[in-house]
């Protein structure tokens, strides 16, 4: 039985919403095989809907834009697929070595502080284990692919789900009957998300391409892997662009000199600070930020319950259930502490916050 309205939850009754919480993650871990797919597919397709709405708003037909975008993701996927799959695999035929070299690396360091008389040396050499960086790309890069596998259905489903859209609103207004606040907060709810998607896709690939392009500039092995990985891990707010980095340096470290691992070191510096510190909080507007901790607590989590796929999707995932939460004044308290400490807001809205506050000045 719910509680009435503006009567606070019963012990059982939170015990019970705990048991539910805790069937539902065990439930999820399990049907992670099937899940990471589907989650694969609505993400992608909430990526696609600004264009698809672009092109239905200029007279083309829905059927003939769902083929237009259709063609379009097949015409980038393939050559972009092949090419990073190809530099996968010379990777995963290199990587012994690299380690090897990582390891001889960790263990002369060890040995020349234990020359000159600091006791650390072993601890290094046990605790810190750097190849285990250029490990977990290939464990990473194994997850995206196996949930990768079936390109064939991911894009029926996205198709599917592009197909409906078109007529959810109306379902959900049949649905739901008078309520319109519902209804409102939903459309609020999917405008934001798909805002936020929209907007984080956009400085990831701008991230990915700036990184893959100055590492073969300054002559990295393997840019196009790490402009992926750069892509990819963007979508982690925060620590992200910290873990896509590590390898790279790490690599760069047994295979150049000084000057070039200064060189890749300032590069990711460079272009972390620019899209990540500047291009990106000018875009998403205030509040939109995730706490480093809950950040952090959400890569394991969700990497946890969906896998190498899941550590990706943890800051898709996380923000949107605080969306969710901010629509809601019973749930905006916990939606502030997930926050980064600003006031919440809307993707997009840093220049209407900003005339406010000029007004209000």
């Amino acid at each position: 039985m719910s509680p009435r309205e503006g009567e606070a939850p019963t012990p059982a009754e939170i015990l019970l919403s705990l048991a539910a919480l805790v069937v539902i993650i065990g439930g999820t871990k399990l049907a992670a095989p099937v899940l990471v797919p589907f989650i694969l597919s609505v993400f992608i397709a909430t990526i696609l809907l600004p264009p698809l709405h672009w092109l239905t708003a200029h007279r083309l037909p829905l059927p003939l834009a769902m083929v237009a975008l259709s063609l379009g993701i097949v015409a980038i996927w393939l050559p972009v697929g092949g090419i990073v799959g190809a530099s996968f695999d010379d990777f995963y035929a290199a990587l012994p070595d690299y380690q090897q070299r990582i390891q001889s690396m960790t263990r002369q360091v060890g040995e020349w502080l234990s020359a000159r008389g600091i006791g650390v040396g072993a601890a290094i050499q046990d605790l810190v284990r750097p190849s285990a960086a250029l490990a977990f790309v290939r464990q990473l890069g194994a997850g995206l692919g196996a949930a990768l596998a079936n390109v064939f259905l991911i894009l029926l489903t996205v198709i599917f789900i592009l197909l409906e859209v078109s007529e959810f609103p109306a379902k959900v207004r049949a649905a739901l009957g008078d309520r319109a606040s519902v209804v409102e907060t939903f459309q609020r709810f999917s405008a934001s998300l798909q805002e936020y998607l929209r907007i984080k896709t956009l400085v990831s690939v701008m991230t990915g391409l700036a990184i893959a392009g100055w590492l073969w500039v300054v002559g990295l092995d393997f840019p196009m892997l790490w402009g992926v990985l750069a892509f990819l891990l963007n979508y982690v707010p925060n620590i992200g662009s910290i873990i896509a980095a590590v390898p790279a340096v790490l690599l760069a470290m047994v295979s150049m000199d000084l000057t070039g691992v200064l060189l890749v070191m300032l590069g990711y510096v460079a272009a972390n600070t620019l899209f990540g510190n500047v291009i990106e909080p000018r875009l998403m507007g205030r509040g939109l930020g995730l706490s480093t901790l809950v950040v952090f607590l959400s890569l394991i989590f969700w990497g946890w319950v969906l896998g190498p796929v899941g550590m990706l999707l943890s800051g898709p995932l996380t923000m949107m259930i605080k969306l969710a939460l901010e629509l809601d004044p019973r749930t905006r308290w916990f939606a502030i502490l997930l926050g980064s400490g600003e006031s919440p807001g809307v993707p997009g809205d840093s220049a209407s916050g900003t005339a406010e506050d000029e007004a209000a000045g």
